[in-house]
């Protein structure tokens, strides 16, 4: 205990003498951040959170820097964009959906809701973005100096929908391989090299982010082939060898919730059914009641999200081996997490579904599906849109080699994409004039997670929230509500021993779920009033 002690001091006064250096000695020294967010990823799709995935260059930020065991975002792709780059839940921003108010997917949010590169950019950052983008507005006008931005999310060999600073690009020749996680690492390289060459003397901001493992399940056949025999085991085979990893590394310490075989894809499309053929399944059926044929098929798809994953991996360590080719990795932040849990959706939007054409190639167009979703997702229940655990819980990993004195140590402490913007604003030792709550702006409602950065401690705040298309939570301590749809009743677990989610205690304990309903409700009115603008400031109304 003594030694652990004295580890955590060290490590403290090693973040304290950093962050004294960083008011005193101006922007020069101020870190680069590096925050790379990958899209339906799965909680334990990454090695080091628990996965067979071949995913080397994760795992190395992951062992020598924290992973985090209890990150949330919001369930879903915009959502989570908009609260990591403003700071705020993304219904305050219109970025979600409020009642009354232009919001969701296509809301434009508040003049006060800035970008973090708007915040960032008076103390001397450039800001950088490679790949998917979901927030509104142009991306320069957002802050940032340099953008590739991927509007094409149907296709990954050749996308037609790209734009370069905001200027659409031609569409990429379909007899061409440029594969879409590559472009994106390409692009974020040639922005770092151009960084190290022309503006050395400030910090950057790099905003990377992917589109893999989003659907459709595409990838370079070679990559597909490593995965071939693996995931012929079937998904519960998966999901307990996963399960045993994580609880072998400290991250799982709770019952694995058994699958939900009548919980399927959160939209239903009939005729995409038909068209993918007998073999896919758009439920968690046992994997020995599928037919050969069925369970083929879905290996298959498994290891196309698996070989996108590796891709996107190596592609990180490419952008990595930049950094540190230019002398900034020990000097920089590097952040991963994904925007929501696994998908179980199953569409077929794009170019169509080809039956005949190989699948992962470019002619076909495949979804993981509850299955494999539920897997992926280990140890957690449901997935993407739904705020069970599944669908909100992401790997967090954080890798700062001069600010960061723990290596490979865990952080149990709850935390959540709203807290990003203001641990950013402290770590680069922004004035409180350059903090969103500036200019008729409410308070930020995330938290510095400084003091995890510094020791596994808890990050002090009243409750963490959530909705999405009816899906309700809220986590008070370790106490948390949870509903899968507008119109269903609560449900009550404690995460301190249930992460899983598997026993509702809501008829054990009506007192505390009604409790945490209200907590919610009260919440959720407060939000509306940030949402809905003044007419004649634009700005929240006065409380």
């Amino acid at each position: 205990m003594r030694r652990i002690v004295l580890r955590l001091l060290r490590g403290s006064l090693v973040l304290a003498c950093c962050f004294a250096s960083l008011a005193a000695e101006g922007s020069t020294n101020r870190p680069n951040i590096l925050l790379i967010v990958a899209d339906d990823l799965g909680f334990s799709d990454v090695g080091c959170y628990g996965g067979e995935i071949h995913t080397p260059h994760l795992d190395r930020l992951g062992y020598s820097g924290l992973r985090f065991t209890q990150f949330y975002n919001t369930g879903r792709c915009w959502p989570t964009r908009a609260s990591l780059l403003t700071g705020y839940y993304a219904q305050q921003v219109r970025r979600d959906t409020v009642p009354g108010v232009k919001s969701g997917a296509g809301g434009a949010r508040p003049p006060w809701a800035r970008l973090l590169p708007e915040m960032l950019r008076p103390l001397g950052y450039r800001s950088y973005h490679s790949g998917k983008w979901h927030i509104d507005g142009p991306r320069l006008r957002g802050g940032f100096d340099r953008s590739y931005s991927i509007e094409d999310h149907d296709r990954y060999f050749a996308p037609r929908s790209h734009s370069e600073d905001d200027q659409p690009l031609p569409a990429v020749a379909t007899n061409e391989v440029r594969y879409v996680t590559t472009l994106i690492a390409d692009h974020a390289i040639q922005c770092l090299q151009d960084h190290a060459a022309h503006h050395a003397n400030r910090p950057f901001f790099h905003y990377l982010c992917f589109t893999a493992p989003h659907f459709p399940l595409q990838a370079p056949a070679a990559e597909i082939g490593r995965y071939a025999q693996t995931y012929a085991i079937g998904w519960e085979d998966v999901q307990r060898r996963r399960w045993r990893r994580l609880a072998e590394l400290g991250i799982a310490r709770h019952a694995l919730p058994a699958f939900e075989t009548d919980v399927g894809p959160p939209y239903h499309f009939p005729e995409a059914l038909l068209r993918l053929g007998p073999n896919e399944v758009n439920r968690p059926l046992p994997w020995r009641d599928l037919t050969p044929g069925q369970r083929e098929f879905q290996a298959t798809k498994m290891a196309i999200h698996a070989a996108m994953i590796e891709v996107m991996d190596r592609e990180i360590g490419r952008v990595l081996a930049q950094v540190w080719a230019m002398g900034a990795g020990e000097n920089t932040m590097v952040v991963f997490l994904s925007d929501n849990g696994a998908s179980a959706e199953i569409m077929v939007r794009g170019d169509g579904h080809d039956p005949a054409a190989a699948p992962g190639s470019a002619g076909s167009f495949l979804c993981l599906g509850p299955g494999w979703s539920t897997a992926a997702n280990t140890p957690f229940r449901r997935h993407k849109t739904w705020v069970h655990e599944g669908g909100i819980a992401t790997p967090f990993i954080v890798h700062w080699p001069n600010g960061i004195a723990g290596q490979g140590e865990l952080r149990h402490a709850p935390a959540h994409v709203i807290d990003f913007v203001p641990t950013i604003l402290e770590v680069v030792g922004a004035p409180s004039s350059q903090s969103p709550p500036a200019n008729g702006a409410p308070p930020l409602p995330g938290r510095s997670l400084l003091p995890a950065l510094r020791g596994d401690v808890p990050i002090e705040r009243d409750s963490l929230w959530w909705q999405h298309e009816g899906n309700r939570a809220l986590r008070v301590g370790d106490w948390k509500i949870v509903a899968a749809g507008t119109n269903t009743a609560w449900e009550l677990y404690d995460l301190a021993t249930d992460r899983g989610e598997t026993r509702n205690l809501a008829g054990e304990k009506p007192e505390k779920t009604a409790q945490l309903a209200a907590a919610w409700q009260k919440q959720w009115e407060e939000i509306q009033r940030v949402a809905r603008p003044d007419p004649l400031t634009n700005s929240p109304p006065s409380p």
